[in-house]
């Protein structure tokens, strides 16, 4: 998995960081018990300071997405699946806050954006 961070960001490193490996937890792109890059391997990879790395390790740990093993490094989580189906519920009712936002946006009424979605399902089940 490759974490990419921007300077020009208006999100701090370590939140960059740590969203980006929550979405790779809940996508199930990192597996339960899968390890993650020691936190100095990582802020080497990434050219930032071990300090923040630490810091989205620490948050990530604080939320339940993975636990750390002292001298043997951080790992996925797995006894959370509550956790992660919350998260995912978080994740999906903000991307249909921002789907309702764009059809007022476009002039798009509450049953024209339903169709829309009924379509959408319809075509992810076939």
């Amino acid at each position: 998995m490759e974490i990419v961070v921007s300077n020009s960001s208006d999100k701090p490193i370590y939140e960059q960081i740590a969203s980006q490996l929550r979405r790779a937890i809940m996508a199930g792109e990192l597996a339960e018990g899968e390890r993650l890059p020691s936190i100095r391997a990582l802020a080497t990879q990434l050219r930032i300071s071990a300090i923040t790395t630490k810091r989205a390790y620490q948050d990530l740990e604080a939320q339940g997405f993975i636990h750390t093993v002292p001298g043997k490094g951080c790992f996925v989580a797995g006894d959370n699946l509550e956790l992660l189906r919350e998260e995912r519920l978080r994740m999906v009712e903000e991307s249909l806050a921002r789907a309702v936002s764009d059809a007022r946006a476009a002039g798009i009424g509450a049953q024209e954006l339903r169709e829309m979605l009924e379509l959408q399902l319809e075509d992810e089940l076939q």
